[in-house]
């Protein structure tokens, strides 16, 4: 048995039913994120331009980043292929707080009192990080499917 199936069993195992309301929280602010950024897919793109390195992809990277959102949020949501949805979710996270929430600049006040937004794509980044470890969980898709193949 591999490292991978070692994990998920211990997860199935250990996984408590509340953590199936933050998984689908976390979902439900991914969606959130993806419709605003819908709204707002001019200033998606003109802050990805203001990147050096991205700046030919701008157009390309907003509409990934918008239907990973929306996708992924509702799988996530869902339950359904949850660890394929938070691995198309966490580059779109890594960026943000490498690219774009370091390009306004941290002071010494403290990073979660003037940049609230980096301080939030942190702790998204780090739920991703534990949902793509604990998996989808028991009120789930994947659980089901699991439990009743076709």
């Amino acid at each position: 048995m591999n490292l991978l199936q070692r994990i998920d069993r211990w997860g199935e195992r250990h996984h408590p039913r509340w953590l199936d309301g933050i998984r689908v929280l976390l979902g439900v602010f991914l969606f959130y994120k993806g419709v605003v950024f819908i709204q707002n897919i001019d200033v998606l793109k003109s802050v990805i331009d203001q990147s050096p390195w991205l700046t030919v992809m701008s157009f390309w990277l907003a509409h990934y980043i918008v239907f990973a959102h929306l996708l992924g949020g509702l799988l996530i949501i869902f339950g359904l292929l949850t660890r394929v949805a938070i691995l198309a979710q966490i580059p779109i996270l890594l960026g943000a707080i490498f690219f774009v929430h370091t390009a306004v600049g941290l002071n010494a006040t403290g990073i979660f009192n003037v940049h609230a937004e980096t301080g939030l794509s942190i702790l998204v980044l780090l739920l991703l990080v534990f949902f793509l470890v604990e998996g989808s969980g028991p009120i789930s898709f994947d659980d089901y499917m699991r439990r009743h193949p076709a």
